[in-house]
């Protein structure tokens, strides 16, 4: 099924990552995988990208955006392969691609949302921009940045999928995976479009918002890239079945448990300000949960303030308070366990093994508790 060349780069790196087990191991088998991942990407990405965008500085864009993440994509795609093959070098290049798929989506959300920071540093479009302004090149700094950091994102695109089309994988391997990377991508795309008119001010339905962070969030990092994984090692239609359902339920979790962060979060645990999903009126999930559970006159004053131009420090403490008093938070956190619940669901069934159950049960724990 995959093709790897005997002492190869790969293949070193796939022996190192501990056989998966029931025990209480799963942290340090994770962070091999993720080991591995960054320097299979790192060996990629020497190959793959050009002396000139070095020198322009993509390299350290490059380094924050793909490869300073937790690999959660390229985890869920590498349990997926477990599911129905034991360790292997390919599959795990395989999965690593989808942190450049990342890398993409990041850098075209930060330039969309006019984001200053991302993983607590300066964003891509900002940091270009800084370079632009330091070189004394003619022209708009803010626009060369911008432009800059899109390219770069399309090169990620191409490059995310070079480097699965090149993982070792072969092709009778890959057929039953591009449908599922094709759907991926463009629920991502449809869910980042939508996003361009979720604005909180239009006041939206909990259905809509959900939808939107379903196709642009949860799926992408949850269901497609196991589905995409368990596709393929060759498994079965049961498995894909038992795996969608627990990759719905857990990628919807995680994008309500980033709803909560991204209005109750501190900058130096997201890396991001807590105050951007307000300041900017994206109407998260708690947003429109805290409008339709709050009392008329808590809805009417809630309302003026996100109409407001701009929210100083105390109207967005303000608007915090009124949404705690709404109970959305609380409200978001039944949801998050009921989805939890679910998804534990699909799995207490004997497709799995029990080392299997027990690490998917852990990225569950990591996409829910999270507190970045």
């Amino acid at each position: 099924m995959t093709i790897v060349s005997p002492g190869s780069p790969a293949a070193d790196l796939a022996g190192g990552i501990p056989v998966l087990d029931a025990g209480d191991s799963f942290p340090q088998w994770r962070a091999a995988v993720r080991r591995a991942v960054l320097e299979e990407l790192r060996v990629f990405l020497l190959r793959a990208c050009p002396a000139a965008l070095r020198r322009l500085g993509a390299q350290d864009v490059l380094r924050q955006y793909a490869m300073g993440g937790k690999c959660l994509r390229s985890t869920f795609m590498y349990l997926g392969w477990l599911c129905g093959a034991p360790r292997d070098p390919a599959a795990l290049r395989a999965a690593a691609s989808l942190e450049l798929l990342h890398a993409f989506a990041l850098l075209q959300d930060d330039v969309m949302d006019q984001s200053a920071t991302r993983r607590a540093a300066p964003a891509a479009h900002v940091r270009f921009a800084e370079l632009h302004r330091g070189a004394g090149a003619p022209g708009s700094a803010g626009r060369y940045g911008e432009s800059a950091a899109t390219l770069l994102g399309d090169m990620c695109l191409v490059w995310a999928e070079q480097m699965l089309r090149e993982s070792g994988c072969t092709e009778a391997a890959l057929r039953p995976v591009w449908p599922r990377y094709d759907a991926m991508r463009l629920e991502l795309a449809t869910g980042q479009f939508a996003d361009l008119l979720n604005d909180a001010r239009t006041e939206p339905t909990l259905g809509s918002v959900l939808a939107i962070a379903r196709a642009k969030s949860g799926n992408y990092t949850v269901r497609r890239p196991l589905e995409m994984g368990a596709a393929l090692a060759g498994c079965d239609a049961a498995v894909l079945e038992a795996l969608g359902r627990y990759g719905t339920a857990v990628g919807e979790a995680f994008q309500l448990r980033d709803d909560v962060l991204g209005i109750f979060g501190s900058q130096p645990v997201t890396g991001k300000p807590a105050d951007g999903d307000l300041a900017e009126r994206t109407a998260t999930t708690v947003v429109v949960l805290a409008r339709e559970m709050a009392t008329a006159s808590a809805r009417t004053e809630l309302t003026e303030l996100l109409n407001r131009p701009r929210l100083g420090a105390e109207e967005l403490d303000r608007a915090r308070t009124l949404i705690v008093e709404s109970g959305a938070p609380a409200k978001a956190e039944t949801m998050i366990a009921e989805l939890v619940a679910r998804a534990q669901s699909a799995l207490d069934s004997a497709i799995f093994t029990a080392p299997l159950r027990a690490a998917l049960g852990k990225m569950t724990t990591a996409c829910t508790e999270r507190v970045a």
